[in-house]
């Protein structure tokens, strides 16, 4: 599978963003667990979100529970990341990743994730 994230921009503090990642290959879009993760400048990659296969499950890191809703719609090969309630700290390259083990390796093991999206820019002014 091929991911292409998009939805990034600028958003004032308070703001609420969409990110949308979509997926592209042979395998089933729902043989994939997904996931959401972010890169700020001079800091290692961060976990945010993940969704299980059908979207029955759900996890987030601290920094974002409350404010950011991870989903997926399996017939459009898409998921997505609503960002609200948007800080400063949120300023990041977003990347999305998919792999067809489970969530525990995105909180894990992250380096094992078997495939990557390119980066998305969402940057928050306060």
């Amino acid at each position: 599978v091929q991911l292409q994230a998009s939805g990034g921009g600028l958003v004032q503090a308070g703001g609420s963003l969409r990110l949308s990642c979509a997926a592209s290959g042979r395998r089933a879009f729902s043989d994939y667990v997904l996931g959401w993760f972010r890169q700020a400048p001079g800091r290692e990659r961060d976990f945010v979100a993940a969704i299980s296969w059908t979207g029955s499950s759900t996890y987030y890191s601290d920094s974002v529970k409350g404010r950011f809703i991870i989903s997926r719609d399996n017939a459009k090969n898409v998921v997505y990341l609503q960002m609200g309630n948007l800080k400063p700290e949120d300023t990041a390259v977003y990347y999305c990743a998919a792999d067809d083990r489970s969530i525990a390796v995105f909180t894990t093991t992250p380096n094992d994730i078997e495939v990557w999206g390119q980066g998305t820019q969402v940057t928050v002014s306060s």
